[in-house]
């Protein structure tokens, strides 16, 4: 396969990522688009650096996948803690950090 596939692969990963987050209200869905988006850059990330022949794309992409990780784990124990508050999980809902 043509490595350009791969970048049109991602390109339309990100939008539909990003098209998720500026529409949808439920914060776990709006998790989901944002790991659909890091998995779009990863994507680009590892094809730039097989195209290159180098081995520094596919080594931030591992960072970067440890850093969703982590991001999940703090974004989700913070919903599940909306949840239990408020019965809801729209983002519309939650002004629950205001002072």
């Amino acid at each position: 396969m043509n490595p350009v596939n791969y970048l049109y692969l991602s390109a339309l990963l990100f939008t539909i990522g990003a098209s998720g987050v500026l529409i949808r209200r439920n914060a776990i869905v709006l998790f989901m688009c944002v790991e659909l988006m890091l998995n779009a850059s990863n994507l680009a990330l590892v094809t730039f650096s097989r195209m290159h022949g180098t081995l520094d794309g596919q080594i931030i992409a591992f960072f970067t996948m440890v850093v969703a990780a982590a991001e999940v784990v703090v974004g989700l124990a913070i919903i599940v803690s909306i949840f239990r508050t408020r019965h809801s999980a729209s983002v519309d809902d939650s002004n629950l950090m205001k002072l």
